[in-house]
């Protein structure tokens, strides 16, 4: 039998702790993004980053709603987890010293371009899911779908314009 074959129903077991870690990596996204806004505020890119941050903080608290709503519980040891990240990120959530620049800057926007990718894969999944699961809104899911594609269009773009200051210096050499 097929995927979508008959029959098929939720584990709400597995499905509850795979909301509840995507969850746990949502909280540590808000607070990169955050932590990304400020690296960046007074730049060209501040107010990508606000929105970005805005829109993950937004996706979130939808994902929090999701649970909720589906009857599950949050794990307490997944909400320690979070409580503990929250106060390490305000200590210094990737590179306490980060400016945008060099290879950390560089190491930042491509640790945000995954935790934007596995939030794209969240989304994915559930669609795939939601033949067998009427609680879930599909065209909801298409949207923030397609907004994850465009988060990591703008963090894609904001990499390729500020990787050569990082890595270059100067401008090359025509070639003939």
């Amino acid at each position: 039998m097929s995927a979508a074959g008959a029959g098929w129903k939720p584990k709400h077991e597995s499905l509850s702790a795979y909301l509840d870690d995507h969850l746990l990596g949502a909280e540590t996204g808000v607070r990169l993004f955050g932590a990304a806004r400020r690296t960046w505020a007074g730049s060209q890119y501040e107010q990508s980053f606000l929105d970005l941050e805005k829109e993950i903080s937004g996706e979130r608290d939808e994902l929090e709603q999701l649970i909720l709503t589906l009857g599950y519980r949050r794990s307490p040891f997944k909400q320690a987890l979070a409580m503990a990240g929250a106060a390490a990120g305000r200590l210094g959530p990737l590179n306490p010293l980060s400016t945008g620049g060099g290879t950390s800057g560089q190491f930042e926007l491509e640790t945000l371009q995954a935790i934007v990718r596995a939030k794209e894969c969240l989304w994915r999944t559930l669609l795939a899911l939601a033949p067998h699961d009427y609680r879930f809104n599909v065209p909801r899911l298409k949207e923030v779908l397609e907004m994850a594609g465009r988060q990591q269009d703008t963090l894609a773009r904001i990499m390729e314009e500020t990787a050569p200051a990082r890595f270059l210096t100067g401008p090359l050499p025509a070639r003939s």
